[in-house]
């Protein structure tokens, strides 16, 4: 009988060393991986939101057209002499936005708006170089988790996309007889940053746990709410898009009232745009009808934005209705800062808020479609 026990217990040992340590192993070593790119991409998520605020902010001080040149690489380093500075100040006098709108500047105030400038493009090449020293050393080290890789390089093509659009954004307005950059040339631009933003938050939500549990997860799926708060997540971006033109023609500024605008629920003169060229124009270039339009379409998201909110508090799992209760309240504080920021005429600190709402809201929406597809399942005594 000792033979016989020690016969099974030796069969025993050996199926748990084949079975479980090798397991472990790969497993051990997926979460690290995963564990390492989320931290990776949480560096790259907050510097690329800190990208969206100074990008914000030299729109609302004017300095976007400071730096007329594109140099990628040479142009990391600021003017370093008195002759530099003056070069510099010398080819932004040739600019309209000097001639037209500028030209009692002193070449005091232009270091302010060169400054706010040169920064905006120098996070934005602080972004590349985080992607890519991060991205050569996992892919080197083979710590890129498993289908990864593609979309971690498509990151970086992106990035490299909206190196681009800036300038393109930024060519606008160095010719003709314009003082600001094209407004919908902003929008592609502001608009690729946050669907960049909103990339990195899904990938960040789906590495913060095993493949093996998003896999379990997705069975417990509410399709209808996660059709909903799709539908919720592109009527916020178009809301982006619309914001981003209002800030290319400062309309923000034009109608200083709520509820109605001016004196009347639309604004008049809506379809006037100077020199013609069709009424088409007008929803580009009339600051009255660019307000209007985002204003109504603010009205909308908050409207289909509680229908979702309503629906997730549906859910069978608390942690997704806690997810759509943060898009509630966030949703809410939107709408409100926004009417405050054109009754005080969209100043600088109100315009900077209301563009940091946005981010807020965009990913909270994305984290709670996340929930709806990924939910975490609870026990009934919390844990997961």
């Amino acid at each position: 009988m000792a033979g016989q026990r020690k016969l099974f217990e030796e069969v025993a040992s050996e199926t748990k060393a084949a079975a479980t340590p090798k397991g472990g192993m790969i497993d051990a070593g997926k979460r690290g991986s995963r564990g390492a790119v989320r931290a990776w991409l949480l560096i790259l998520f907050a510097l690329v939101v800190a990208m969206i605020a100074v990008g914000g902010l030299t729109r609302l001080t004017d300095s976007g057209l400071s730096i007329t040149e594109w140099r990628p690489v040479t142009g990391a380093l600021p003017p370093m002499t008195e002759a530099d500075w003056q070069d510099e100040f010398a080819k932004y006098q040739q600019s309209p936005e000097y001639q037209l709108q500028n030209s009692h500047m002193d070449l005091a105030a232009f270091k302010t708006i060169f400054w706010w400038e040169w920064g905006h493009r120098q996070l934005g090449r602080v972004i590349g170089l985080v992607w890519g020293l991060g991205f050569v050393l996992f892919w080197a080290t083979s710590r890129i988790p498993a289908g990864w890789t593609g979309r971690l390089l498509g990151l970086g093509a992106l990035g490299g996309l909206q190196g681009a659009i800036g300038w393109w954004m930024v060519a606008s307005g160095l010719t003709g007889s314009v003082v600001d950059v094209a407004s919908y040339r902003l929008a592609t631009h502001l608009g690729l940053a946050f669907a960049i933003l909103g990339l990195i938050a899904w990938y960040v939500l789906s590495l913060s746990r095993p493949e093996a549990q998003l896999m379990q997860a997705r069975r417990s799926r509410e399709p209808k709410l996660f059709s909903m708060s799709t539908g919720l997540m592109h009527l916020a971006f178009v809301q982006i898009l619309l914001g981003a033109l209002v800030a290319g023609i400062d309309a923000g500024r034009a109608f200083p009232t709520w509820p109605l605008m001016g004196e009347s629920f639309f604004p008049a003169d809506a379809f006037y745009v100077p020199g013609g060229g069709g009424a088409w124009r007008a929803f580009f270039e009339n600051p009255g009808l660019v307000q209007f339009v985002h204003r109504m379409v603010a009205y909308l998201a908050l409207i289909f934005g509680a229908v979702v909110w309503w629906r997730g508090r549906g859910s069978a799992h608390p942690l997704t209705k806690g997810a759509f209760d943060l898009v509630g309240a966030v949703l809410v504080a939107q709408v409100v800062l926004g009417i405050v920021t054109v009754l005080h005429s969209a100043p600088l600190g109100l315009g900077l808020a209301h563009q940091l709402g946005a981010v807020a809201l965009w990913v909270a929406v994305i984290r709670a479609r996340h929930r709806a597809q990924y939910p975490i399942v609870q026990s009934v005594r919390g844990t997961k």
